[in-house]
């Protein structure tokens, strides 16, 4: 099975310096981790690059290692070894079904693979979430688990689990009070009408 190899000097420089400012900002970690260390953690609200150092500071409070999947183009040198320590998965975004397709593959090689999908795919403002992370938990048979990050409380960690059915509406129905009241660094980029996270949309 497929294993990470052990993080260079550099990268764990760079990440104890992330964590120590987390830990100056007090922020609490809240949840514990999932029983099963294979599944699709959803992140959300995401409107900030910020996110990505406070879900670092949160999953390493919680003793779990969190991996996510960035563009090729982001796994060159210099960049390679540290996107790769920090957890990255290089993918070819060009075609959804690429991404989805490369990240069931990558589940069915390791025994434990906790991915982070952002469902809004990015830090701007938009209309309804995307739905590659239900297909790819679907496609490698694993559990979806809720991450959640508050800024207004300065709390986030992991929340429900649950397997996907196949009806993406149902089960998205079951989410949506767990991220309605969670305050995203910029609110004027987060969805207000949490209905649409209930559609489907690739």
């Amino acid at each position: 099975m497929k294993t990470d190899p052990p993080p260079s000097l550099a990268s764990r420089i760079v990440r104890r310096l992330i964590l120590w400012y987390y830990r100056t900002r007090g922020w609490k970690a809240v949840g514990t981790p999932p029983p099963d260390r294979r599944c699709v953690i959803i992140a959300a609200p995401h409107t900030s690059n910020w996110d990505f150092v406070y879900f670092l500071g949160l999953t390493d409070a919680l003793g779990i290692k969190a991996h996510f999947m960035g563009k090729m183009s982001l796994f060159r040198w210099p960049m390679k070894r540290f996107m790769l320590d920090m957890g990255g998965v290089p993918v070819d975004r060009s075609a959804s079904r690429n991404y989805v397709d490369a990240m069931i593959a990558e589940f069915a090689q390791r025994d434990e693979f906790m991915l982070v999908i952002a469902p809004e795919g990015t830090r701007s403002a938009v209309s309804q979430w995307r739905t590659g992370f239900y297909h790819i938990a679907m496609g490698a048979g694993v559990p979806l688990v809720c991450g959640l990050i508050d800024y207004a409380k300065r709390t986030g960690g992991l929340g429900p689990a649950f397997m996907p059915t196949g009806d993406y509406e149902a089960d998205m129905a079951q989410v949506i009070d767990y991220y309605r009241t969670a305050v995203p660094r910029h609110p004027e980029r987060a969805i207000t009408d949490f209905s649409v996270i209930t559609r489907s949309a690739r």
